[in-house]
């Protein structure tokens, strides 16, 4: 029988997704659902994990799940061609998880480079929520449970994806072939690793106000654009600029096509052209934001239309949710009977394991 391609990839609901998620992620989610090559998308809100360092606020995780599943309808993806799901509401991944945490040590979870990154930005200290700090193993089971076979990730997810690996080969390894160990599927433009913020600064955080969000208007995408850090030493339009570091030319690497050129700057033929005139100067910086901000308002415009349309009955969303939920939940089961059985903790379907206890006490 033809192996299934599966994939499942998710984000933690932390509030409304910007560019940079559609630069990373969004994007290239909509090519692998339009591409028809998987069997199964699974694209869920990992709310789980986004209470482990807002326990004390679950009406912000809340509000947020649903801003995101307006973004993820926003962006393109379809839910008759894309289960959409909220981690909290599949009660196996949480038993998964369980068993999971026997799989590996403190030691191993410590030395995972990503969760050290992520326990030094929060500034946790020694008050480390045990749920985050375990938070691979929650997505090692996220994963397993739905035998995913490629995780879309960014590069600074491939710790995660090999510590999921390393716990689904343990687990089959004492209990047989079950689980299937998954592959990382990163970018495959190195523009779209991580898109810096307008103010120029490695990371597009909310919490920095740098961010151009897919749900902005069109009048707040122009003045972000207007603003946004270039090249210091540029200061008049005949000086030699320079392009590394630039977050407009960043910014065209990520969302500008040739035939953007035809529509908005036809002096130049392409984007090289455009890089050539501005290093050897005679070329203003307001010139390339002017087309930079017609590239991202074409590219947002129709994403804005989707959002408003959706934003006009939320109760459909809940139910794409619900739905979603309900399949995941589906899948996620059949998974865990395969676990249990594999763990020998089925007891009350195993009838083999009544029939040895039977023959046990009349034996006695």
């Amino acid at each position: 029988m033809k192996k299934q391609k599966i994939i499942l990839t998710g984000d933690r609901p932390t509030g409304k997704l910007h560019i940079g998620h559609y630069v990373g992620s969004l994007r290239r989610r909509v090519e692998l659902q339009d591409s028809g090559l998987y069997d199964r998308i699974f694209v869920f809100e990992a709310d789980g994990q986004a209470l482990t360092d807002n326990i004390d606020n679950p009406a912000k995780v809340r509000s947020n799940v649903m801003e995101v599943a307006l973004d993820y309808l926003s962006v393109g993806l379809d839910p008759s061609r894309t289960t959409l799901f909220i981690q909290s509401q599949i009660p196996e991944l949480c038993e998964l998880s369980f068993y999971f945490l026997d799989l590996v040590s403190v030691a191993r979870l410590q030395r995972n480079p990503t969760v050290k990154t992520e326990i030094g930005m929060r500034g946790f200290g020694e008050g480390i929520p045990a749920g985050f700090f375990t938070y691979p193993v929650s997505q090692a089971a996220d994963i397993a449970a739905f035998r995913a076979t490629h995780v879309p990730a960014g590069e600074d997810q491939e710790p995660m994806i090999e510590q999921c690996r390393e716990i689904v080969r343990r687990f089959n390894y004492i209990y047989g072939n079950t689980l299937v160990e998954p592959e990382i599927m990163l970018p495959d433009n190195s523009a779209c690793l991580r898109l810096p913020g307008t103010d120029g600064k490695a990371k597009m955080s909310k919490s920095l106000g740098n961010c151009i969000y897919l749900s902005d208007s069109a009048d707040e995408v122009e003045r972000k654009v207007k603003s946004m850090y270039t090249d210091p030493g540029h200061l008049r339009v005949s000086d030699p600029g320079k392009i590394e570091g630039n977050t407009v030319f960043t910014y065209l690497d990520a969302f500008c096509r040739p035939e953007h050129f035809e529509r908005y700057l036809p002096d130049y033929p392409s984007l090289d052209e455009l890089k050539a005139h501005y290093k050897r100067g005679g070329l203003g910086d307001m010139k390339v934001k002017k087309f930079l901000a017609a590239v991202m308002q074409e590219t947002l415009e129709p994403i804005r239309k989707r959002r408003s349309e959706y934003e006009k009955d939320i109760p459909s969303v809940y139910e794409i949710l619900r739905k979603g939920c309900e399949q995941a939940r589906e899948v996620a089961a059949a998974t865990m009977a395969d676990v249990r059985r594999a763990m020998r903790i089925d007891y009350f379907e195993d009838e083999s394991l009544i029939d040895e206890f039977q023959r046990s006490g009349k034996e006695d």
